[in-house]
């Protein structure tokens, strides 16, 4: 996922970043001064992990864990299990058997950069769900990254949205290792922190967990724009 961090453990949340966002926008009005005050307050944002260059696409690439190892396509697998009928673990060919969701969404980082109409395509998250069969148990579910730390989860209502896919594709191709490939999570409505990179594992739990992020400080609920995060979703 495209993330954003914190600096000797201290919690920056959701709000104080868009606060300072909001003074960012303040000091291109009155000053560089003021800008470089923004900048400042919020260099400890990128402070964790390893944030390579940006790139023409308009992403900044970020990891919690700096360098994180690629894992060939032929060789990923995404496991799903905890609450299910049927654990089962899922190649690149089983999710390609799938039933494919394409649309074109926003991407927003919750620091502010946002890349408007990212091409995305591969299995609804609601499909996989349903190839597995969820336990009327389930309340909710928790997705794992293959670097070893990056966790985030999902009520189960929010996880049956339409527009929540385990991503194969990006801007018109396979997803980079950079993006976070060769399988990402994108929750479209929300903040991209919710996005988890590196995708190696999903597991429906009974209670939401709270992931890497809401652990140091950020929203467990991230809608982008909206409170209740209603977004139109694809068909």
């Amino acid at each position: 996922m495209e993330q954003k961090g914190v600096k000797d453990g201290t919690p920056v949340g959701r709000r104080v970043v868009l606060g300072m966002l909001g003074f960012g926008v303040a000091g291109v009005a009155v000053g560089a001064t003021l800008q470089k005050g923004f900048n400042r307050a919020l260099a400890p944002v990128n402070q964790i992990g390893e944030v390579l260059p940006g790139a023409a696409d308009g992403f900044r690439y970020y990891s919690v864990v700096g360098s994180v190892r690629p894992r060939p396509p032929a060789r990923h697998k995404v496991t799903v299990g905890g609450l299910v009928r049927r654990e089962q673990a899922f190649s690149m060919a089983d999710l390609a058997a799938l039933p494919q969701t394409r649309l074109t969404r926003d991407f927003q980082c919750v620091t502010g950069w946002r890349v408007p109409e990212v091409m995305w395509a591969g299995v609804a998250l609601p499909d996989l769900l349903d190839a597995v069969g969820v336990s009327p148990r389930a309340r909710a579910v928790r997705f794992t990254s293959f670097d070893g730390v990056y966790t985030e989860s999902l009520t189960l209502d929010q996880a049956r949205r339409r527009d929540v896919l385990v991503a194969t594709q990006m801007l018109g191709a396979p997803v980079t290792h950079d993006h976070g490939g060769p399988v990402r999570l994108f929750v479209a409505p929300m903040y991209g922190y919710k996005s988890l990179k590196w995708l190696g594992g999903i597991e429906l739990t009974d209670k939401v967990i709270s992931g890497y992020w809401e652990r140091r400080g950020y929203d467990v609920d991230a809608w982008v724009g909206r409170s209740n995060g209603r977004d139109d979703a694809p068909t």
